[in-house]
């Protein structure tokens, strides 16, 4: 049976989405929205945040899930705090392009390896919720 964090691996790895698609996507039903939004409503953060290269796209997405999932601004910042540090303590960088290495030649992380991450750590904050 396949895991959400590889469904979401999978869904960037192909090129069927973005990051944050991917992520918004893979979890669209926990959000209570359709496929169709959940892919509209990422278009814009591809590349770091709009093509920035700044905060990764599956954070950006796991964000996403989270407001439309908790419904409380105030715990959905909580969850998303504490998704941002377990990130940064995996992969020693949130930005898009410190991860891919765009300054120093050096990857951190592959995109499909930070939306599995950015997966884990959104199913352990919804299970809270």
């Amino acid at each position: 049976m396949e895991t959400r964090k590889n469904v979401a691996a999978e869904k960037k790895r192909t090129g069927e989405c973005n990051c944050a698609q991917a992520i918004i996507c893979t979890y669209c039903d926990k959000a209570g929205i359709d496929e169709e939004t959940a892919l509209n409503i990422g278009n814009a953060f591809a590349v770091g945040m709009g093509n920035t290269e700044g905060t990764c796209g599956a954070l950006v997405g796991a964000g996403v899930v989270l407001g439309l999932a908790c419904k409380n601004r105030i715990a959905s910042a909580r969850k998303m705090r504490e998704i941002m540090t377990q990130f940064q303590k995996r992969n020693s960088a949130t930005q898009c392009k410190e991860l891919k290495g765009i300054e120093t030649k050096i990857v951190l992380r592959e995109c499909p390896d930070c939306v599995a991450d950015a997966a884990e750590f959104l199913e352990e904050a919804l299970a809270e919720n």
